[in-house]
């Protein structure tokens, strides 16, 4: 069983097939790991042929600090290649975090097409290695300068640019109100 991103796509045709699972948000990690291990345990790894969870890189700017956090691409879903028969799913759908698959209920799971699974992987492949930055900032947000030439100054935020992590404010300066770009450290929430 394999757990990355590069996927033989030419090779999908196989007897083993993807399928999408329902699983208990926030926990897709540990599920993952439970599947690994209860597949050995139940004797059906050689019908597990991958688990997939998608994510990417966010930074969040916590006390003017970047903290990087894995986002799920599909929170509470994670895929499977594995082949189905009465003992796989049984196994799969009885290990601790797994709620269902997905598909018609008490039938057995349609797979996903190629196009959708390649679609999919296609999505993870070009966020592989991108870290994304997650604005703690909302326009109308009032919010503290904490660093640069208007360091405690306070203002509302007009205008937020994510490519280029910054923040358009409005403060006063001699009584007149002023737009200012900042950077998003150099700014932080009022409280």
């Amino acid at each position: 069983m394999e757990n990355n991103t590069k996927h033989n796509l030419d090779n999908i045709e196989s007897s083993h097939n993807w399928y999408s699972l329902r699983v208990i948000s926030g926990k897709e990690k540990a599920v993952e790991q439970n599947i690994i291990y209860e597949s050995r345990e139940n004797n059906i790894e050689q019908q597990i042929e991958e688990v997939f969870v998608p994510f990417e890189k966010v930074i969040e700017l916590k006390n003017n600090k970047k903290v990087v956090k894995e986002k799920m691409f599909f929170p509470g879903y994670i895929l499977i290649k594995m082949q189905m028969n009465k003992k796989s799913k049984y196994v799969i759908e009885n290990i601790n975090g797994v709620m269902s698959f997905v598909g018609p209920k008490g039938k057995f799971p349609i797979p996903l097409r190629d196009s959708e699974i390649k679609r999919i992987f296609g999505e993870v492949e070009r966020q592989e290695g991108r870290e994304v930055m997650v604005t703690p900032f909302k326009k109308d947000d009032f919010v503290k300068v904490i660093a640069g030439p208007f360091i405690d100054f306070s203002g509302t935020v007009e205008e937020v640019n994510d490519d280029k992590q910054k923040v358009k404010i409005v403060i006063s300066i001699f009584g007149r109100l002023t737009p200012v770009e900042l950077d998003y450290f150099q700014v932080e929430l009022e409280k």
